[in-house]
């Protein structure tokens, strides 16, 4: 029988007493091991339509999840019921699943002696998130659709203006002594205007801006006006021969690029055999100026923590800073405890834990090094090739290295962007295109967890007209 938890009064929820507490519990009830997850966060969200509110949001969750072994075998449950007889039925429920489980010899916590938390304070939050009062919120996404609708009088329409503010805190223990947590904040600002061009062919783009807090965040109206001027650049678009050129990838969509290297090199992908990158560390796999890097103590130009930034990973190994890709060398997988120990080696502190199911493998602040050259004079060095501004589907396959993925942008025309392009295909090689990049930007900014300046490859096919 599993003994009830204390309960601390919901309205000033303990969730270290509350984690803490749990593990104990699954101790007490006969695992030899125990983590839980504690997780409280608010969120409030609205989205303008021409300056009327359409969807208006305010939420807030907590949640428990438990994993336990009981030697190899492991099991985890969660569970939003936070009453003594919810953690009774959580911690019942996840014992009884990893009674039934098949044994796994790579199972189970971290060793005690890798346990920690970066010292200090990390920044991830501010307050001033929830600063403005609702009717102000309200006003953030009608102000920056407003300057959108208001730039051009082909924007004849919009798909919205949002504004979104998000705080939340988490907390991790196990039973091998790790206790601790963590609070974020979130801000964001967006538009997404409607332009039409005179045969009456409607275009449609939007432009955003993130931050820790709100006086981080640009303002609605420069949000908005750059919301137009990306969708007016699309007017006239139009498809372009089969060919294969340059592409030159803007730092919007290049990170996508970068996001699949990390899949590939992740440890889950390496231990199957499901990637490109298998069996190639210590080897050339990229440009020699390629460097990538998955940083997850970095701080913002801004002073607070990084969009990916936290003290302790998922399972409570303090936060690294991890070279990938050095002078196009592949250096390093990214690996949880149970990937390491699949493939013999060190745990490189980056797990990811949601409430339910065994850690994941996650990023912290992935990014591509920037370069010497501005966009403008990439650009100046193409004579004919397409400037990416976004892609569509999921053609990207990790275990072959194949890449293929619908794609919209500008042509360049003597390293001048000419027309807009549509309804192509851009189509290559992942291992062929990491190989073949000849230029790298230098406007590396972060507008989330995973970054990229401008980037350009060559050798790759465009699949239009």
């Amino acid at each position: 029988m599993v003994e009830t938890a204390s309960q601390p009064d919901s309205a000033g929820l303990d969730l270290e007493l509350l984690a803490a507490d749990v593990v104990a519990l699954a101790v007490k009830a006969g695992a030899s091991d125990a983590e839980a997850v504690a997780r409280e966060g608010d969120e409030f969200s609205v989205n303008v339509r021409m300056g009327e509110v359409e969807t208006l949001k305010e939420s807030g969750s907590r949640g428990l999840g438990l994993r336990v072994f009981l030697g190899h075998r492991s099991a985890s449950a969660s569970t939003s019921d936070l009453t003594a007889e919810g953690i009774r039925l959580l911690v019942e429920g996840a014992l009884a699943l990893a009674k039934v489980t098949e044994e796994d010899p790579f199972s189970g916590l971290p060793d005690a002696a890798e346990f920690g938390s970066l010292p200090g304070d990390q920044r991830l939050y501010d307050s001033d998130v929830y600063s403005l009062p609702g009717a102000e919120r309200i006003e953030w996404a009608r102000r920056a659709e407003a300057a959108a609708l208001a730039a051009d009088p082909r924007i004849t329409n919009s798909d919205g203006g949002s504004f979104d503010a998000a705080s939340g805190r988490k907390v991790l223990a196990n039973s091998r002594g790790f206790l601790g947590g963590y609070r974020t904040s979130y801000a964001g600002v967006s538009a997404a205007p409607l332009a039409m061009d005179a045969n009456g062919t409607m275009q449609r783009d939007g432009w955003w801006s993130s931050a820790r807090r709100l006086a981080d965040l640009d303002s609605p109206e420069s949000v908005g006006q750059e919301a137009a001027r990306r969708t007016l650049r699309r007017l006239g678009a139009r498809r372009v021969p089969t060919q294969s050129v340059p592409i030159v990838f803007a730092p919007e969509v290049a990170r996508s690029l970068i996001g699949s290297v990390f899949e590939a090199a992740s440890g889950d992908s390496i231990w199957r055999g499901a990637s490109f990158l298998a069996g190639k560390l210590g080897q050339p796999i990229a440009a020699p100026s390629l460097t990538i890097l998955d940083d997850n103590t970095m701080m913002l130009p801004s002073g607070m923590g990084g969009y990916g930034t936290s003290p302790f990973d998922g399972e409570g190994l303090p936060s690294l800073r991890t070279v990938i890709v050095e002078s196009g060398v592949l250096q390093n997988y990214l690996l949880n405890t149970y990937s390491a120990r699949k493939l013999g080696m060190k745990s490189t502190h980056n797990a990811s834990r949601g409430l339910a199911g065994a850690p994941g493998i996650g990023c912290g602040n992935l990014y591509l090094q920037p370069g010497a050259l501005t966009p403008q004079e990439i650009l100046a060095g193409v004579p004919a090739g397409l400037y990416v501004t976004s892609l569509m589907g999921f053609g990207v396959n990790t275990v072959t290295g194949d890449y293929s993925r619908g794609a919209t942008g500008l042509w360049i025309e003597n390293g001048l962007l000419t027309h807009a392009v549509e309804e192509v295909t851009i189509a290559g090689n992942l291992a062929q295109m990491l190989m073949n990049v000849t230029a790298i930007g230098n406007d590396l900014e972060f507008r989330g967890a995973v970054a990229s300046p401008t980037l350009r490859i060559d050798g790759m096919t465009i699949a239009g007209a």
